[in-house]
């Protein structure tokens, strides 16, 4: 490399440099290539890289320490329908239930901001 091209590049970068500036760039990228140079001559070993994959997928279930809420009427699971009602026995179904105002799927709350 030589301050022609240290000139070239600071002409595309559009700033200006003062002679010693353009001189302690020259001797920096030097330094900078010669590192590159280097790194490039190590040889590695071929390696076997072994990926060791699992299924992290569990089944959904509910623990025993949150059940802790009565079914409803006619429920005897999480899922399904009650058979004395007629209305769903799922988790967002009773959630949903507990809440006052409510828009179809969604629950209605006060704005926060």
């Amino acid at each position: 490399m030589e301050i022609k091209d240290v000139e070239n590049l600071a002409e595309m970068s559009k700033i200006e440099l003062t002679d010693a500036e353009k001189e302690q760039i020259l001797k920096d990228m030097d330094g900078i290539l010669g590192y590159v140079k280097q790194v490039e001559e190590v040889q590695v070993p071929d390696m076997i890289i072994e990926y060791k994959l699992r299924n992290i997928w569990r089944e959904d279930k509910i623990p025993d320490s949150l059940m802790h809420f009565s079914l409803p009427a006619g429920c005897s699971s999480l899922d399904g329908f009650s058979i004395t009602t007629g209305m769903p026995c799922s988790p967002n179904y009773i959630i949903l239930s507990q809440f006052p105002d409510k828009d179809g799927g969604c629950v209605k709350v006060k704005k926060v901001l």
